[in-house]
């Protein structure tokens, strides 16, 4: 077991533990690692997609780490005149 796993485990406990709690939505901005690892420990509740139309040919997948498919539910998207879309979905629960 890695230090990349252990780190991803104590991920999971501390947003578990803060979903917990009462109060305010929790935003989470990060990287590709950082996604990857709530998505595939299922602590996403809504996840926002920004696509920037501009094609790279290289970088990190946020869904590189998942062990399963994870199924997106598309709640709201909306285009932008700068050729942007913001796509709003929930996982699918079940």
């Amino acid at each position: 077991m890695g230090q990349h796993d252990t780190g991803h485990r104590e991920l999971a406990a501390e947003i578990t533990q803060l979903k917990q709690r009462a109060g305010q939505d929790i935003i989470a901005y990060g990287g590709a690692t950082f996604v990857s690892g709530l998505l595939g420990a299922g602590l996403v509740d809504e996840l926002h997609l920004f696509v920037n139309p501009v094609a790279i040919g290289r970088g990190l997948s946020i869904f590189q780490g998942l062990e399963r498919p994870l199924g997106l539910t598309l709640v709201k998207s909306t285009a932008f005149a700068c050729g942007i879309v913001a796509q709003h979905y929930e996982p699918v629960r079940g």
